[in-house]
């Protein structure tokens, strides 16, 4: 009797699937042994490096960049509720893919072995590390070793995941609509934006060079970098271009502030900053700072003209204008990017040196295109890990000051009030309201400003690092493992190669179930009786 290829074929990849049922890999957690089918499993890797991610479950070691893809991490020792352990060499993470690929942190994987059905038994009186209701069954074969028969626990992954990750299903079933109302979200957030910066406003980056305090109007700075410790200099040049620097594969020409003010050079530091502006003609430059500040709010009525008599000074042109701030006892002289000198010299410059080949200006020209779906981002610090928010949703970034006054009755991540030029601004810390430990106070600390519920809202950061614009292909939506993370964290950029994950915050979210608090907070402080008490 034959048998045709079409039926012979079909035979082979049904022994293949059967075959494959009966595979599984095996691996050890404190001191158990534990199975799980082949058919998952994506991979096995040594345990990675984790950003961890603020307000998931217990068991979740953090998020890792796995070939461009962020992969969770998840600590089987902490859901057995076991005594954790440092990794060690043999220490591994099993990928699985549960609908999203997750990793599993064991403490050694041992093989893969081939099981018949009855070598399979039920695991209801199985006593283990692990309760009985995240087994499918217990794999009963004799040992390597003799003596004993070895028994191998089957994990079953699913039922562990639904419990430790009680919103993942719901999410995953929900997630094409949530991601519609998200990109409707924030939409409509920008739009909200753009409505609260009105033309009564400045916006400013502000800076220092030499002790003095400079400016520039947010809408020209592209992003904030740290300087590189070697410049390629140019010759024939002003004294004050600095030279060049290569920013994402492209040429960026810096000028040094110093120079250009005619005062002395310093040797390179840490805090030094290349704040990135826009020329005329679609170029950009880096000015090359001391420091970078704060990001300003600051009213129209507070910023004067520069004097007449300066302004027709050739040397004074660059100065558009001069902030009064704290009652006239801070001066901040705003810059006028177009009016620097040697605009033209930098854009021949630039031109030049960023010229390319028909083929690669073809690339460039689609790589520029989308520029316009850039994200710009406040990327701030809470430990090691690193936080983004749109910088147009930052109102402020300002000092933490030596005194905040506390209100009665509120809770421990709200640390007070202060007064912001005459208003009431509550202060809530940022670590307690992502479930991390507090801190103590140091200089590095930050407080950023956003307008949340139409309230004016402080938040204490570690520290902010940088203003990076991050193209939306090295962006992916945030693994959601929790109801609150996923609303808070709903995005991970991908930087530097895929070596840093930065994890982008809705603003809007970042009340969430304080709002009352922080009204709360406001009202309490305005009353007379309050006020004179805190006097």
């Amino acid at each position: 009797m034959e048998i045709s290829d079409d039926l012979a074929s079909a035979s082979a990849d049904a022994i293949d699937e059967a075959a494959q049922d009966r595979q599984f890999v095996t691996f050890s957690v404190a001191d158990e042994m534990f199975a799980v089918q082949m058919a998952p499993v994506q991979e096995i890797i040594r345990v990675p490096t984790v950003a961890r991610l603020p307000l998931a479950p217990h068991s979740l070691d953090g998020l890792a960049n796995l070939r461009g893809r962020v992969l969770p991490i998840v600590n089987l020792r902490r859901i057995f509720g076991v005594d954790a352990r440092e990794h060690d060499d043999a220490t591994r993470a099993v990928v699985i893919n549960l609908g999203q690929p997750l990793g599993f942190v064991v403490d050694h994987v041992s093989s893969v072995i081939s099981v018949e059905p009855e070598e399979i038994e039920p695991a209801h009186h199985i006593q283990s590390v692990v309760q009985s209701d995240y087994l499918t069954g217990v794999i009963k074969r004799p040992s390597p070793e003799g003596g004993k028969d070895q028994l191998l626990l089957v994990l079953d992954f699913d039922r562990v995941v639904r419990e430790q990750f009680a919103s993942i299903a719901q999410m995953q079933a929900a997630r094409g609509q949530a991601r519609i109302t998200s990109q409707s979200h924030e939409s409509a957030a920008e739009t909200s934006v753009d409505d609260k910066v009105t033309s009564d406003e400045l916006r400013l980056v502000s800076f220092t060079v030499a002790g003095q305090e400079y400016a520039i109007d947010i809408a020209e700075v592209r992003e904030i970098v740290q300087r590189p410790d070697e410049i390629s200099e140019l010759p024939n040049t002003p004294s004050h271009v600095l030279g060049l620097m290569s920013l994402r594969q492209r040429l960026l020409p810096l000028v040094g502030l110093r120079h250009l003010f005619g005062l002395p050079d310093v040797d390179h530091d840490e805090r030094h900053r290349i704040v990135v502006v826009s020329l005329p003609d679609g170029g950009q430059m880096g000015l090359v700072t001391d420091t970078v500040k704060e990001v300003l709010s600051v009213p129209r009525t507070q910023a004067d003209d520069m004097p007449s008599l300066l302004s027709h000074d050739p040397g004074m042109k660059e100065f558009s204008a001069i902030c009064r701030l704290d009652d006239g006892k801070r001066l901040v002289s705003i810059i006028a990017t177009q009016h620097l000198p040697g605009l033209s010299h930098l854009s021949e410059l630039v031109n030049h040196d960023n010229a390319h080949t028909p083929e690669e200006t073809e690339t460039m020209s689609t790589t520029q295109a989308g520029n316009d779906d850039d994200t710009q981002v406040v990327i701030f610090r809470l430990g090691t890990e690193e936080y983004g928010v749109p910088i147009m949703s930052v109102q402020e970034i300002v000092r933490v000051p030596e005194v905040l006054t506390r209100v009665p009755r509120t809770p421990s991540y709200a640390e007070g009030v202060i007064n912001l030029r005459g208003t009431v601004l509550p202060v809530i810390d940022q670590r307690t309201r992502l479930g991390l430990p507090k801190s103590e106070r140091n200089d590095r600390q930050r407080i950023m400003v956003y307008t949340l519920g139409g309230l004016r809202t402080g938040f204490i950061v570690d520290s902010v690092a940088e203003v990076l614009r991050i193209s939306k292909n090295n962006i992916e939506h945030a693994p959601e493992l929790s109801h609150e993370q996923a609303k808070l964290i709903t995005r991970v950029a991908k930087l530097e190669g895929d070596k840093r994950l930065v994890m982008l915050i809705d603003p809007d979210q970042l009340l969430g179930s304080i709002d009352s608090t922080v009204q709360d907070m406001v009202s309490h402080h305005a009353e007379p009786e309050t006020m004179a008490m805190a006097a």
